[in-house]
């Protein structure tokens, strides 16, 4: 058996999430009271008591679905469980890749947690509020997509940030350009063409100014080798060089998730089993319809832990 883990995107939280690890394991709670003291923010009791609306902001989400992928890391870590010894390769799905690179020890928690505020509050900042806009296109090819982007951009910014699989293409950028390639994906034959209840333009060329300040941040935290490869979003290929790291997290911002292909990479280099860490399990559907031949599994509750060592003691 061959394992990557993959750690969950915005989108994956919900209110109570990490609640039951945090009141199984110490090591989770741990975790939780390292990500409040860096955030300088009760961020834990947000995440399990709410309200919702406050939780979904941007700049709480990001480090609320790290923290409890890394609980989980921690919690399985502390019962004998060795990433570098069992998991082949880890990947994540945009701010996922910062818990992945955490979870194989690139950065510390703390930093993990400082660099998603900061990601998150610049992404919000780098395009105002209702001039930025993406949309889920579903059952259209990725050229044909790619193609409405161009046409109804006109000098503006339209393009695909997210490659999901399963027929689901999002594209982002300026509203009025992503609403008319959304009309035109309709005009082809999309089955679904969905304007997504979103707060800024993710993955876009507007987002430049954030990739700008996340160089800035990056260049202030220490960045080991990780002790398991990361697939990049961007390039889809392994990286352990922590200047490369650096590198992929500055183009992600601006840049396509390309996670259709990182689960194809996956099963074209002998990976058998996916594993999901923490909250949701959104990736862990993506991957099955990507890919049926690789098996999926989620680290995200108290009886998963206990599933998961049993499989791979």
């Amino acid at each position: 058996m061959t394992i990557a883990f993959t750690f969950p995107g915005q989108g994956s939280q919900a209110v109570g999430m990490g609640k039951d690890l945090a009141d199984a394991f110490p090591e989770a709670r741990a975790v939780f009271a390292e990500v409040d003291d860096a955030l300088g923010q009760k961020l834990s009791t947000l995440m399990w008591e709410g309200p919702e609306d406050e939780l979904t902001l941007t700049a709480n989400a990001q480090p609320a679905l790290m923290a409890v992928s890394l609980a989980a890391i921690r919690v399985l870590e502390a019962r004998g469980f060795s990433l570098k010894d069992k998991v082949t390769y880890v990947a994540g799905h945009s701010l996922g890749e910062y818990s992945a690179l955490a979870a194989a020890g690139a950065f510390s928690i703390g930093d993990t947690a400082r660099l998603l505020r900061i990601r998150g509050n610049a992404m919000q900042a780098a395009v105002p509020v209702g001039e930025g806009a993406m949309a889920a296109i579903i059952g259209l090819e990725q050229d044909q997509v790619e193609a409405a982007c161009a046409e109804a951009a006109q000098g503006s910014v339209c393009q695909i940030a997210n490659d999901n699989g399963g027929g689901q293409l999002v594209i982002s950028g300026a509203k009025p350009a992503v609403e008319h390639a959304a009309r035109i994906c309709t005009e082809k034959g999309a089955k679904r063409a969905l304007m997504l209840q979103v707060s800024a333009p993710f993955h876009s060329a507007l987002m430049q100014t954030a990739a700008d300040a996340m160089r800035e941040a990056l260049s202030k935290v220490t960045v080991n080798a990780p002790v398991v490869p990361v697939v990049a979003n961007v390039t889809v290929s392994p990286i352990t060089d922590p200047q490369d790291i650096v590198a992929r997290l500055v183009e992600q911002v601006t840049g396509r998730v390309r996670w259709r292909e990182t689960i194809e990479w996956f099963g074209a280099n002998g990976v058998t089993t996916l594993y999901e860490v923490g909250s949701g399990k959104v990736l862990s559907g993506l991957a099955r319809r990507i890919d049926r031949n690789i098996a999926t599994a989620n680290i995200g509750t108290a009886s998963d832990i206990d599933a998961v060592l049993a499989e791979l003691a």
